[in-house]
């Protein structure tokens, strides 16, 4: 009962790790009966969690053993295409809602559904977490927890500034004045909030409040230019103020917990989704806040519930079954369920979520309590993403840092990035 890991993933993810120590000392196998590959995305303490599941999995499942590989997000979606490509992609993948209709339509995930009430038991899910992980009508994904978008925020940057905590029904003028007022009064050199123009998430909140969508039901754009060029204005308008930072101190966050400008001391709020809570708070001593984005003038809600994660298997996988039993472990087994905490998201399983409700650390109840509040406040799941949405989530970053260094207007940088997003959805 081993847990195998390669040299890179030791050397990038796993020094260190709780879920390591449980399994020294124990015998390797003399012939493995089963072996699979095991693929995520995210911080250490996610790897942590992981691990200690594994281990678990391990101690209940003599003869399996995993090989597993986690990587960054920036890292993690190249390499998934490149073994996908190759036919070498691992055998439980951990998916994003963003990127699982591309994968489905390109017979590169195993459809689930004969396996449903057997091996992949989700009758303690509810109907629309289940529907979250299909494509076309086929599911193609165990949903690893519900999350919405959240604003994550440093309290004692605003007590400090003497300025209110974001709730719900802050607007984004209010918003971004007490940002201004922020970097006011930490002498310029700490912003209110991080550079918001060049995140998609937080971009498709603002758009649904316009009553609005990134895409359409047919994978087209569902706004236009004048909405992107509004977009970059109301930003441009924020770097003006000192709210959020200049596009060379943005520069310096790489898109990860990590090098967050909040992580970094830089900024006192940044956008995000409500799992990634628990691992901010976990390498930021400040104490953190979590709320809803800022809200339009309209009465269109700009939050939704989603998968915050889910695991699909390789279509091409020779171990299907043992792969999808421990994802069912994952999100099934009691056990299994407080090591994971709520870190990938509130439980889809209402009976796991009870289970969880009594083991979990502040952070953990934090980001319960958040899903509660917010789940009076959502509006429907959007289409997933079509061919093509990684693409455009990596454009609108682009076009959005060009916009901060002053080589396209506000207007200039609304009509490219419609331009390109529509070419990039056109080549399918």
């Amino acid at each position: 009962m081993t847990v195998h890991f390669n040299r890179r993933t030791l050397l990038k993810v796993t020094a260190g790790v709780a879920g390591l120590a449980a399994l020294r000392g124990l015998p390797a196998l003399a012939q493995d009966q089963s072996r699979f590959r095991v693929y995520w995305w995210g911080t250490k303490e996610r790897a942590d969690r992981t691990l200690a599941a594994v281990a678990l999995y391990q101690q209940k499942n003599p003869g399996v053993r995993i090989d597993g590989e986690s990587l960054s997000w920036a890292d993690y979606w190249p390499r998934l295409a490149t073994q996908a490509a190759g036919r070498n992609a691992p055998d439980l993948i951990q998916m994003d809602y963003r990127y699982v209709s591309e994968y489905a339509r390109r017979n590169a995930l195993a459809p689930l559904d004969e396996y449903l009430g057997n091996i992949v038991n989700v009758s303690g899910f509810e109907k629309e977490s289940i529907d979250s992980c299909r494509v076309d009508g086929k599911l193609y994904g165990i949903n690893l927890g519900n999350n919405s978008n959240a604003l994550i925020y440093d309290k004692a940057a605003y007590a400090k500034a003497g300025v209110p905590e974001p709730e719900p029904g802050t607007t984004w003028d209010q918003f971004l004045e007490r940002a201004a007022e922020i970097t006011r009064a930490h002498n310029g050199d700490y912003y209110g909030v991080s550079d918001g123009s060049l995140e998609e998430i937080t971009y498709e909140n603002w758009l649904r409040q316009r009553g609005k969508a990134l895409f359409t039901n047919d994978g087209k754009l569902a706004f236009d230019e004048n909405d992107a060029g509004d977009w970059f204005a109301m930003w441009a308008k924020a770097r003006e103020t000192k709210a959020c930072p200049p596009a060379n101190i943005q520069a310096m966050d790489k898109n990860n917990i990590e090098t967050s400008l909040l992580t970094q001391k830089r900024s006192a709020s940044v956008f995000n989704h409500s799992n990634q809570f628990v691992g901010y708070q976990v390498i930021n001593q400040s104490p953190l806040g979590i709320a809803m984005y800022p809200q339009g003038a309209g009465p269109n809600p700009g939050h939704y519930l989603k998968p915050s994660m889910m695991w699909s298997i390789y279509a091409r996988s020779k171990a299907k079954e043992e792969a999808l039993k421990f994802a069912n472990f994952t999100v099934t087994d009691p056990e299994a369920a407080k090591v994971i905490g709520t870190e990938r998201g509130v439980p889809a399983s209402v009976e796991v979520q009870k289970v969880v409700a009594d083991s979990l650390d502040e952070m953990g109840r934090t980001v319960v309590e958040f899903i509660r509040m917010v789940s009076d406040r959502l509006g429907p799941l959007p289409p997933a993403p079509p061919k093509g949405g990684g693409e455009i989530q990596t454009l609108l970053r682009r076009i959005g840092e060009q916009v901060g260094f002053g080589r396209l207007t506000p207007a200039e940088g609304g009509k490219q990035y419609v331009n390109d997003a529509k070419s990039i959805l056109a080549r399918g």
